[in-house]
């Protein structure tokens, strides 16, 4: 439950603090699902951003959340992982399944870094820890939004050849990854960390660098959480992950694709 005594994270006092207005509303304007069974938590993440300009709907539980996701189509999803019928790691997975684009920012009562990693190994473009104060929500939904729409846009400045590794090969404009001709099914996390690798042979990525770059946030104390996904990576694209030949691991500091020819 957000923290009702604080005036900066409380939720109350976000919403209706004298002098304090949420921001104008976005252009164009977004549609937002919350899936949240606390209603006092999705009566205020509502109210918020209803009065931004944003085009709202909530959903209870994690099968509701899944049947409005599918009817509404939104632009974001706020996704919370403690929910009946269906949790969040469930609904999250089903969704990048279904809709690998889809934005999901997802809530967790726990300060434990196994949920926020198990979050974003299961597709999870960014998490935020309750309580949690409702401009925050908007700063972390504004930043998953710009990073989606930046990867969808064609013209955004960057080389949209595909990328030919040895058999590996990554379509940045169709966001595929084929190996030897095998397609292989990446989440957009991943295709975004080798799309960077691939790109840079040889170059040497911390982990801290990796996080704000592809997460555009940056995860204090938490940046071992790449390990997770670099396994993840490994195991779809490496012929044996406990030998990578491809994704090559820098002791003490990060990871490197392969500059070998």
């Amino acid at each position: 439950m957000p923290d009702k005594q604080n005036g900066e994270k409380g939720l109350s006092h976000s919403v209706e603090a004298a002098g304090v207005a949420p921001a104008p509303a976005p252009a164009p304007k977004t549609s937002l699902l919350v899936i949240e069974d606390d209603d006092n938590i999705s009566t205020a993440i509502g109210e918020y951003f209803s009065r931004a300009g944003y085009t709202v709907n909530t959903a209870p539980d994690g099968i509701a959340g899944i049947e409005a996701a599918v009817k509404s189509r939104p632009d974001v999803v706020v996704l919370d992982l403690m929910l009946p019928k269906m949790d969040g790691l469930a609904v999250c997975k089903e969704r990048r399944q279904k809709h690998p684009q889809m934005p999901i920012l997802m809530l967790t009562a726990k300060d434990d870094v196994v949920d926020k990693v198990l979050g974003l190994e299961m597709g999870a473009d960014d998490y935020i820890t309750k309580p949690f104060s409702l401009r925050e929500v908007e700063a972390r939904i504004k930043s998953v939004l710009r990073r989606a729409r930046a990867a969808a846009a064609s013209g955004d400045g960057r080389d949209e050849t595909p990328i030919v590794r040895g058999s590996l090969r990554v379509d940045p404009v169709r966001r595929e990854v084929t190996i030897a001709e095998r397609h292989v099914d990446l989440t957009p996390k991943e295709f975004d960390l080798l799309r960077l690798f691939a790109s840079n042979p040889g170059r040497v990525f911390p982990r801290k660098y990796l996080l704000e770059k592809i997460w555009d946030y940056s995860y204090e104390g938490y940046d071992r959480t790449i390990d997770s996904h670099i396994n993840r990576l490994r195991a779809k694209i490496e012929q044996n992950p406990d030998n990578p030949q491809l994704v090559l691991t820098v002791w003490g500091i990060g990871y490197k694709f392969t500059d070998a020819e």
